[in-house]
C-alpha cells in the first residue's frame, strides 16, 4: 500500500512530466545518479523533440488550387446526398402502389414497355433492359448534341468572308445643288434607245442591282437602256442633307436630263425601291411613261389599310424585323449599333441573316446558289463603301415615316375649275373645264404568292386603292425566286410591258416621241376619260 502512496505522489507526477535528470528524492536525502551515456541520450532527445517543429515550419501552406478542389468534393458530395434523398422521398411518396401517379401511369407505361420489349433481344444475355437502355438512350443523345455543335461550327467558319471595297469606278454626274450623283447604264445607246428604264435600288443595294441577271441580247433586242444610280450616301453618291421622297424623285428628274433623256421614261421598282417609284408616280408624273414593279414595298402604317391586310402583312415577318421598323419609326438612331454589327462590320453574311428575312423555300434554294453570292457580295460592298450608317438609317426612316401623300393621291380623278352653283351652270352649259389628276400611265406589279419579304397583303392593299393596277400574281414564287437570275421572266416582263420586241432605233426619224411606249397609258387614260364623261351625263 505505501509503495502505491508513492507512486501516486506529486513528487513522481511532475517527475513524468519532464526529463530524467538523475536526481532521486528518497526521504529526507536526495542521491544524484549519473546515467550512462547522458549526454548522447540528451542529445538525441533533443533532435527527436526539435524534428517536429522543423517539419511544421517546412509544411507549404494549402494552395488556391486545392482549396478550390476540395470544395468542389464538398459540394458534390453533397449534392449526391441530396439527390439520394431526394429519390428516396420520391419513392416512398410518389412511386407507392398507393399514389396517384403510379395509378395513373401504371397502365399506359406497362403497355408501351411491352412493345418496346422486342427491342431486349438486341442486348447480351448478361445485361438488365433496365440498366442498359437509360445509358444507351443517354449516349445517343450526348453523341447527337456532340455531332450538332461540330456541324453549327464547320458551317459558320465556311461562311465567313471578308468585305473588300473596291477601287471607285463609277460614272458621276453633278446635280443643281451641286452633289455628285453615280450611275451605271447597260443596253443599247442613247443615241439608239426606244426605250429608257431607270431603276432605283432598294435598301442595303447599290447601283449595281438593277435587273439581276438580265442578258444584253435580251436589252439589245427590245432597244432598251437601263440606268441605275446610287441613292443619296450609297455607293459612290454624295449624301443628301435633307433627303426625303420628294427630293428622291427630282434625283430621278435630274438624272434623266443629265443623261439626255428626252420626253418620258420608264421606272421599274423592285421591293423597297418601289417606295422611290412611288413618290416619282406623286411629284414628277409628267416625266413618268409607265411603271413596272416587284414585290412593291408599302408603308406599313398606311392609316388607309384595313385590319386584315395589316396583320397579314405583319404577321409573316421576323420578330428582329418588326423591331427594326419600330425603331425606325420611333427611335432610329438606334439603328445605328444594329446596322454596324451586322453589314457595317467588316463581314459577309447571308441576306436572310443580315435583314431579319424569312424566306419560302425557292427563295431558300436561290440565295444558296453561288451565283445570287457573288451578286449579293459584289452589290453589298457598293451599298457600304462610304462606311457610315446615316444613308441606311435615313432609307429605313423613309420606309415607314410619313411619305407626304398617300397612295389614294395616285388615284385618277376628274378635277373641274371653279366651285359652287355658278361651276354646276357653267358645267351645263359645257363651259366647265376639267382635267384627270393622278398618275395615268400603266402600272404593272408582279407579285409572288409565296412572298414573306413583302407579303402580298400589301399589293392586295395596292390593288383595292388603284383598281387600274394591272396585277401580275405568282403562285410558288417567293420575293426573289421571279426576278432573279430568271431569263425567262425577264422576257416575259418586257413582253407585257412594251409588246413584241422591235430592236433599238436605226435613225433618228424612228425616234419615239412622248406617246411611244404609252400606248397603253393613252388608252386607259381615253378609256377613264369617257368613263367619267358618261357618268357625268
Amino acid at each position: 500500500m505505501a509503495d502505491v502512496v508513492v507512486v501516486k505522489s506529486w513528487r513522481d507526477e511532475l517527475a513524468s512530466l519532464v526529463e530524467d535528470s538523475g536526481i532521486r528524492f528518497a526521504a529526507d536525502a536526495i542521491e544524484i545518479s549519473t546515467p550512462a551515456f547522458s549526454t548522447p541520450v540528451y542529445e538525441e532527445k533533443r533532435s527527436v523533440y526539435e524534428s517536429p517543429a522543423t517539419e511544421e515550419v517546412a509544411a507549404e501552406p494549402e494552395s488556391f488550387k486545392d482549396q478550390i478542389e476540395g470544395f468542389a468534393k464538398a459540394w458534390g458530395e453533397m449534392l449526391v446526398e441530396l439527390v439520394r434523398g431526394c429519390r428516396d422521398v420520391v419513392q416512398q411518396s410518389l412511386l407507392t402502389e398507393e399514389s396517384y401517379i403510379v395509378q395513373k401511369t401504371k397502365g399506359p407505361l406497362g403497355e408501351v414497355s411491352r412493345r418496346l420489349s422486342v427491342l431486349n433481344e438486341l442486348l447480351p444475355e448478361d445485361r438488365d433492359p433496365v440498366h442498359a437502355w437509360p445509358v444507351i438512350f443517354f449516349v445517343f443523345i450526348l453523341a447527337l448534341s456532340a455531332l450538332s455543335v461540330n456541324s453549327k461550327q464547320d458551317t459558320s467558319g465556311t461562311q465567313v468572308k471578308e468585305v473588300y471595297i473596291h477601287p471607285p469606278c463609277a460614272t458621276r454626274i453633278v446635280l443643281p445643288d451641286g452633289r455628285h450623283m453615280a450611275y451605271h447604264e447597260i443596253g443599247v445607246p442613247p443615241d439608239s434607245a426606244r426605250y429608257s428604264v431607270i431603276a432605283p435600288h432598294g435598301f442595303l443595294s447599290s447601283r449595281l442591282g438593277g435587273i439581276p441577271g438580265v442578258k444584253m441580247s435580251l436589252l439589245e433586242e427590245f432597244g432598251i437602256r437601263l440606268i441605275t444610280y446610287d441613292l443619296p450616301g450609297f455607293g459612290e453618291s454624295d449624301p443628301h442633307p435633307e433627303r426625303n421622297l420628294n427630293s428622291s424623285a427630282l434625283d430621278m428628274q435630274y438624272l434623266a436630263d443629265g443623261l439626255g433623256v428626252n420626253g418620258k421614261f420608264w421606272l421599274l421598282g423592285y421591293s423597297s425601291g418601289a417606295i422611290h417609284v412611288w413618290a416619282a408616280m406623286k411629284f414628277i408624273p409628267d416625266r413618268v411613261a409607265g411603271v413596272a414593279m416587284f414585290s412593291p414595298f408599302v408603308n406599313p402604317y398606311e392609316s388607309s389599310m384595313t385590319k386584315e391586310e395589316m396583320a397579314g402583312t405583319w404577321e409573316k415577318w421576323t420578330r428582329k424585323r418588326k423591331l427594326m421598323y419600330y425603331l425606325a419609326r420611333r427611335f432610329p438612331k438606334f439603328l445605328d449599333y444594329f446596322y454596324r454589327c451586322r453589314f457595317l462590320s467588316g463581314k459577309h453574311g447571308q441576306i436572310d441573316k443580315y435583314l431579319s428575312l424569312s424566306l419560302g423555300q425557292k427563295d431558300k434554294a436561290l440565295i444558296s446558289e453561288p451565283s445570287f453570292e457573288e451578286f449579293w457580295h459584289r452589290d453589298v460592298e457598293e451599298s457600304i463603301r462610304q462606311g457610315s450608317s446615316k444613308p441606311f438609317i435615313e432609307e429605313a426612316s423613309l420606309q415607314v415615316s410619313n411619305w407626304g401623300f398617300s397612295l389614294v393621291d395616285l388615284q385618277i380623278q376628274e378635277k373641274c375649275s371653279g366651285k359652287g352653283i355658278l361651276s354646276w351652270l357653267k358645267f351645263g352649259y359645257g363651259q366647265v373645264k376639267c382635267e384627270l389628276t393622278g398618275f395615268l400611265g400603266p402600272v404593272h406589279i408582279w407579285q409572288g404568292l409565296d412572298d414573306q419579304v413583302v407579303p402580298h397583303q400589301m399589293t392586295d392593299y395596292v390593288a383595292r386603292i388603284l383598281p387600274r393596277v394591272v396585277m401580275h400574281k405568282l403562285p410558288d414564287e417567293g420575293h426573289f425566286s421571279y426576278f432573279f437570275f430568271c431569263d425567262e421572266c425577264h422576257r416575259q416582263m418586257f413582253l407585257t410591258i412594251f409588246g413584241s420586241p422591235q430592236g433599238p432605233l436605226e435613225n433618228s426619224s424612228d425616234a419615239p416621241t412622248e406617246d411611244d411606249g404609252e400606248q397603253e397609258a393613252t388608252n386607259l387614260g381615253e378609256e377613264e376619260a369617257t368613263n367619267l364623261d358618261l357618268a357625268a351625263q
